[in-house]
């Protein structure tokens, strides 16, 4: 294109402006698509061959969703599950090698013996050839102590695998600090406030960072977690989180073996209604800073990173976060595909008015929502502005 030689001016300006213009008019955008409704606070979704669904609902039922959107009655042989507050069944995934095995493994709020107190607890189990039932469960983990509260249970599981990409037998499990016993995530002799890493059966690795130690439970991978209710790995095998603040300061982060990621004691987040939590530090040796934080608080749920180029390729690479507070799905754009820093959001779904409880990739590289009401969604993104 030939521009008047008299203009230089002009020209900077006009070469800014279409260097600014050109990344939002060839932004892609997303159409939801309402896959099944009728949910009742659905909170984790995993994905069944032949295009189907599994879903949980926070008060305790276990759905299959068809290709279709049709509910099929609930999944029988759950054990009890204590409903109430933010409690009851929550995340849910299948194993990697669900076509053989037909193993899933799922997380809900156990309650305690004669009904006093209850802790977050991960299951393994296998789904009935008719997808009836579930047969051979045995709890895996649970989280101690048990204690009175319906808040905070955390329970993202994630399914590790090694940097080549095959699945290494282990599991990630995000626990809460139950709220009322913040404390707790700074001690290593309880899970409260913890990441626990464990072998599909339960049994804990010999490379785990307190294996063997006096005093701590060796279950724990990282502490000082406040309630995280988001999770996923890089295709490097690195394990991406993030977890609620108080008032402020909800965080990514990325759990190291045996780090401590300080809450309580430093917090970009304030007391509810105000004030200063214990000293109102950000930072202490020996914790470790969020990769992000958000304040205000957005209420992240769900993590999922875009692996496919369904939605072009700039969004390959691409971090999504759910926010239950402000209704809308966040893409996080990072410095590099699938590692670095943040360096934009932008926030998508805003027009379906709703929580985002749960976001992944399926099998068709597409991105999956779970909205979280009393009529839920399961909704479908498809590429177009």
């Amino acid at each position: 294109m030939d521009f008047p030689k008299a203009a230089p001016a002009k020209l900077a300006l006009f070469l800014i402006a279409a260097c600014l213009v050109a990344p939002a008019a060839q932004a892609q955008g997303v159409r939801p698509e309402t896959v099944a409704t009728g949910l009742q606070n659905p909170w984790g979704l995993a994905f069944l061959p032949g295009g189907r669904f599994l879903v949980t609902e926070r008060p305790g039922r276990l759905r299959i969703i068809g290709a279709d959107g049709k509910l099929a009655a609930p999944v029988a042989g759950l054990p009890e599950v204590a409903a109430g507050g933010q409690g009851g069944l929550l995340d849910v995934i299948t194993d990697s090698g669900f076509a053989a095995n037909r193993t899933v493994y799922f997380c809900f709020s156990e309650p305690g013996p004669g009904g006093r107190g209850n802790s977050t607890a991960l299951a393994r189990a296998t789904l009935s050839a008719d997808e009836s039932r579930l047969e051979n469960l045995k709890i895996i983990f649970s989280q101690k102590p048990k204690v009175a509260s319906s808040s905070h249970f955390g329970c993202r599981i994630v399914e590790s695998r090694s940097g080549g990409g095959a699945a290494d037998g282990k599991l990630f499990l995000t626990l809460g600090e139950r709220f009322s016993r913040k404390e707790d995530a700074q001690a290593l002799d309880n899970h409260h406030g913890k990441i626990v890493r464990i072998h599909k059966d339960g049994t804990v690795p010999q490379d785990n960072p307190f294996a063997g130690k006096a005093g701590a439970l060796p279950e724990i991978w990282s502490y000082g977690h406040r309630n995280a209710q988001g999770a996923t790995l890089a295709p490097d095998g690195t394990f991406w989180m993030h977890e609620h603040g108080p008032q402020g300061g909800d965080e990514i982060n990325l759990p190291k073996a045996g780090a401590n990621y300080g809450w309580p004691v430093i917090t970009y987040g304030e007391n509810y209604g105000g004030g200063k939590i214990g000293e109102g530090i950000t930072e202490k040796a020996g914790m470790q800073q969020p990769l992000h934080y958000w304040v205000p608080s957005i209420a992240p749920s769900g993590m999922a990173f875009l692996t496919s180029e369904r939605y072009g390729k700039a969004w390959q690479g691409n971090l999504f976060v759910g926010s239950l507070k402000f209704g809308y799905l966040d893409r996080i754009e990072l410095s590099a595909p699938f590692s670095g820093k943040v360096m934009r959001e932008s926030k998508l779904l805003t027009e379906l008015g709703e929580r985002i409880r749960d976001v992944r990739q399926g099998p068709d590289g597409l991105l999956y929502v779970l909205t979280d009401n009393s009529n839920g969604k399961l909704v479908r993104l498809l590429p177009g502005n």
